[in-house]
């Protein structure tokens, strides 16, 4: 394969990130404390303390051996020309540049499931069993992925056939309206996963009457927020972790609670839950996460465009003819430093609307112990580290670490709510 600049550029961002995610989970677990921090010495006792330390040590492992697998196949696959005799595979067919396109790029996603799926088995059946946190039965491991390469089809197919048939019928001038299609897909997809595609994978049922239902409702009062429906979820199938939702907009929003959050939090710790959840509501983070991205995909696109068919980026690849579902893929790649790059920024954000939220909890709402108090039981369930390195949470977090968030919280319940 004829090295150019675009080969180049490619194996060098590559090797990059590589590097960067290795030495972010080395550095990560130098960063783990052999004792236990003070703050948590009423909570966490010795044995669970460093069962959580084991937890972190494994689900590194594991990300490193598939971060390195991962790195090796692309490289090989690369520069021995897997792309070219993948594209000629999908030509041999004679069904259109469209159905073409659609075969070489399901093939490569297709693929990627194969790589990562042994080491998703791993992570369920050996590390989450090891640590009590696996439910999932081999039968419903399998229905998920039945599921998911059904739901991928039905919902991947329509788009990517729109997104190549723009730029195949206007050319690089395209961008704007495969901007505007995947726009609008994204926001149909918003409200309708709750009520449409969540319950393929999950079941859901209304919550009961009763105490807790009481208390929601009255605090959802108080807050002068509308509820359409308060529903419990049998997280429980698959793991024993915790969490809690609120999902879709106007009357298809709902609240969502595991019904593992519901077995190991106390009411009033539950309703502080979904105070932190209403704080992102009223502070309009959702919303607001969902303009920058689409704004983003918009630039994506546009940047896109200048690379539709070009004859040295598929040269890169091993492809002596330049197609529009090749240039899509191969941008990809070249679209890697810009994308961590924008992934840091969100990031920084997402922990940014997390105090927010929190704040909200504590100051509008009142429930700052409680707060403290799920969040603390949400670290000892979950076996959170509890001392991430500052350089991986800049990296990688969306939430702040529990022991800034709970050193927050006390400095938020001694200022005043200020609307």
């Amino acid at each position: 394969m004829e090295a150019n600049i675009y080969l180049i550029l490619i194996l060098f961002f590559i090797a990059g990130a590589y590097l960067l995610d290795f030495s972010a989970n080395l550095l990560n677990l130098k960063a783990i404390e052999p004792n236990l921090p003070a703050e948590f010495s009423g909570l966490f006792d010795k044995k669970t303390y460093i069962r959580s330390q084991q937890y972190l040590k494994e689900n590194t492992r594991l990300d490193l051996v598939k971060g390195t697998t991962l790195t090796f196949f692309t490289i090989i696959f690369i520069v021995a020309g897997g792309f070219n005799f993948l594209d000629e595979a999908a030509h041999s067919f004679n069904l259109g540049e469209i159905p073409t396109g659609l075969i070489f790029i399901a093939s490569l996603a297709l693929m990627r499931f194969l790589v990562d799926l042994p080491f998703s088995i791993y992570e369920t059946f050996v590390i989450e069993e090891q640590y009590g946190f696996n439910r999932t039965t081999p039968g419903t491991f399998a229905a998920d992925i039945l599921k998911g390469l059904a739901l991928a089809l039905c919902l991947g197919i329509p788009i990517t056939a729109a997104i190549l048939w723009f730029f195949h019928e206007l050319g690089s001038g395209g961008w704007i309206y495969c901007w505007a299609a995947a726009s609008m897909f994204i926001l149909i997809t918003q409200f309708l996963a709750p009520v449409v595609i969540m319950p393929l994978f999950n079941k859901f049922e209304p919550l009961a009457d009763g105490a807790l239902k009481d208390a929601i409702l009255d605090y959802a009062s108080k807050e002068n927020f509308k509820i359409m429906g308060i529903f419990t979820m049998d997280g429980s199938k698959r793991s024993s972790k915790l969490n809690a939702f609120f999902a879709g907009f106007g009357r298809f929003r709902r609240i969502v609670l595991f019904d593992t959050l519901i077995e190991k939090l106390s009411i009033k710790e539950i309703v502080a839950v979904l105070a932190h959840e209403m704080g992102h509501f009223k502070r309009h983070h959702v919303p607001k996460m969902m303009a920058a991205s689409i704004l983003q995909m918009g630039m994506m696109f546009w940047l896109l465009s200048f690379f539709i068919e070009n004859r040295e980026l598929s040269l890169a690849f091993g492809l002596e003819q330049p197609s529009i579902y090749a240039s899509l893929v191969f941008f990809g790649f070249l679209y890697t430093p810009i994308s961590m790059v924008l992934g840091l920024i969100f990031n920084y954000y997402s922990r940014q609307c997390e105090f927010e939220a929190d704040a909200y909890a504590a100051r509008r709402s009142g429930l700052a112990a409680a707060l403290d108090s799920a969040l603390r039981k949400l670290g000892v369930e979950n076996l959170t580290n509890l001392t991430p390195h500052p350089w991986y949470v800049f990296l990688y977090y969306s939430h702040p670490p529990l022991r800034e968030r709970l050193s927050a919280l006390k400095s938020f319940m001694k200022q005043p709510w200020n609307e």
